[in-house]
């Protein structure tokens, strides 16, 4: 593949559509705010059915009706495509996501180191458990690699946790 293909295949930006609330724990903001600037400095994503378009692309992600919602658009914002995921089969990880945020921000309070870092590993495992699912949910519609995915769950997670703090 071209490097001029590579460059293409790629996010130049990923917008969270809906409302923010104010109520989002520290630790899921940095988190995504360490996700999007992971993904703006790599990532490799490449639409594979409704546009012929070359990227890079603009993505913005949002949770509607149950779907997770990849709404794909040009640098200048036109909209290119849109590719619905149902969301059942990550509300699991998404709610242990949730469940492991609780235990880490309860061990930081109290001053558990080993605690902290055993969190730490089962957060690493649930984000690479996250990636193979969103790989799997996206084959045929969006190619992604292993990286760009762990990426997306985090802020599908984020998502997820908007919309139950409404």
């Amino acid at each position: 593949m071209s490097s001029s293909a590579v460059s293409a295949s790629r996010l130049d930006r990923v917008i969270l559509d809906g409302d923010v609330p104010n109520n989002l724990s520290p630790f899921i903001e940095a988190d995504r705010e360490q996700a999007v600037a992971d993904l703006a400095a790599a990532n490799h994503f490449a639409p594979l059915i409704g546009t012929e378009a070359p990227g890079p692309y603009a993505l913005h992600l949002s949770i509607l009706e149950g779907r997770l919602i990849f709404d794909i658009r040009d640098v200048a914002g036109d909209p290119l495509t849109a590719v619905g995921l149902a969301l059942g089969p990550f509300r699991r990880l998404v709610k242990d996501y949730q469940l492991l945020v609780d235990s880490y921000i309860k061990a930081v309070e109290e001053g558990r180191e080993q605690r902290i870092q055993a969190i730490d590993m089962g957060r690493r495992g649930l984000h690479n458990e996250g990636a193979e699912l969103m790989t799997q949910r996206l084959a045929g519609k969006i190619d992604i690699d292993f990286d760009t995915a762990r990426r997306l769950f985090t802020l599908v997670c984020v998502l997820a946790q908007r919309i139950a703090s409404r």
